[in-house]
């Protein structure tokens, strides 16, 4: 039988090393979250700006369409824009709340998984 110096010796050998494996998981699961906003971060960040070049080529064939159709082709131009600041507009007044408090949800479940 043991005796209880030798007992509580242990006791404290296996806590410390159960101490030291938390700290190692955390920092793996850590490192794992990390991981994966920041793939997820540069994969949106690279289908935006594939989007994001489309949507300019798009407006622009837009603009010199109706600038044919009007007579100039600025006036295509003025139309696409004008168009612009009353969606952007919109968005602002009527969706500010809804999309901030979507993005904020987001932010946290993806913190807390």
């Amino acid at each position: 039988m043991e005796t209880k110096p030798n007992a509580i010796e242990s006791l404290l050998e296996k806590a410390e090393q159960y101490g030291k494996t938390s700290i190692e998981l955390l920092k793996l699961k850590a490192v794992e979250k990390t991981s994966n906003t920041l793939s997820k971060l540069v994969f949106y960040c690279v289908f935006a700006t594939v989007i994001l070049l489309f949507a300019i080529a798009v407006n622009i064939a837009i603009a010199l369409w109706l600038g044919d159709l009007l007579g100039k082709p600025c006036y295509g131009f003025f139309c696409v824009s004008g168009f612009y600041v009353i969606v952007g507009c919109v968005l602002f007044f009527l969706l500010k709340n809804y999309i901030k408090t979507k993005i904020g949800n987001s932010i946290i479940i993806k913190m807390l998984n």
